[in-house]
């Protein structure tokens, strides 16, 4: 593979995932790491991606409130404006980061009533513009990459908590080994928001249907809603049928 293919599928990547890891790149594209290094070096250079220890991130993701910068994002409106549906007044829910869950926060009705539990300091912001919600920030160290709160604090925080919903968006999900992540320390604490949730709504881009990462999240059986850009009669999403309602 030429420079400009393996730069163009670490691109894709990185837009399509938010975030990738140097190692997971060397696997999939059969070089070595300081090659994808030095190719993240160039791309971060090009103004193309912001590149972190480890791996990079996508400007979308790194700079969320720039909406021009946010990869499909006519997709993740599609999905907010479905995603916001399951939203009931009066509940307690539980959400992450993310550019798709921007979307839908920003969809929230300023009627709303309810109580917003989140590890997102960010979210956090944008949930306090609705003036009927309730919104408490799960403490911690917060994870560059994820831009979430890691570590202790929050997993014990989140043990102490009972919501009705969690929304949780995807880095891979597949129709037989579940969802998946990358890093030891962001899985840690989604495993405890999904263990604190009564029900699991996954909020993705089907594009990232079919993707398994190194971190088992949790089994397809947690998750009661998938909710992404496509009709939910559509071909790609009737393995996940069996398992979820799909929306």
């Amino acid at each position: 593979m030429f420079k400009n293919e393996r730069q163009s599928f670490i691109i894709k990547q990185i837009n399509l995932h938010n975030k990738v890891l140097s190692s997971e790149l060397s696997v999939k594209l059969n070089v070595s790491e300081d090659t994808v290094r030095r190719d993240l070096t160039e791309l971060a250079e090009a103004g193309e991606i912001i590149k972190v220890h480890g791996g990079a991130l996508s400007k979308s993701y790194h700079y969320p409130i720039q909406q021009n910068l946010s990869y499909a994002v006519e997709a993740k409106k599609e999905i907010a404006k479905k995603a916001v549906k399951l939203i009931q007044p009066g509940m307690t829910l539980l959400i992450e980061a993310g550019t798709t869950m921007l979307e839908m926060v920003r969809m929230i009705p300023d009627t709303m009533e309810g109580t917003f539990f989140t590890v997102s300091p960010l979210m956090a912001l944008e949930l306090a513009a609705h003036p009927g919600l309730n919104v408490i920030v799960i403490g911690g160290k917060i994870d560059y990459t994820s831009q979430i709160n890691i570590g202790e604090r929050p997993i014990s925080e989140l043990a102490d908590i009972r919501v009705d919903l969690c929304f949780l968006g995807a880095h891979g999900l597949d129709s037989k080994e579940g969802l998946s992540e990358s890093e030891w320390n962001v899985t840690q604490v989604k495993k405890a928001m999904i263990k604190s949730a009564s029900k699991l709504a996954v909020i993705t881009i089907s594009e990232k249907l079919n993707s398994i990462f190194k971190m088992k999240l949790c089994p397809v059986h947690n998750i009661d809603y998938l909710v992404t850009e496509l009709d939910p009669n559509d071909k790609h999403l009737k393995p996940y049928k069996k398992n979820m309602q799909v929306i």
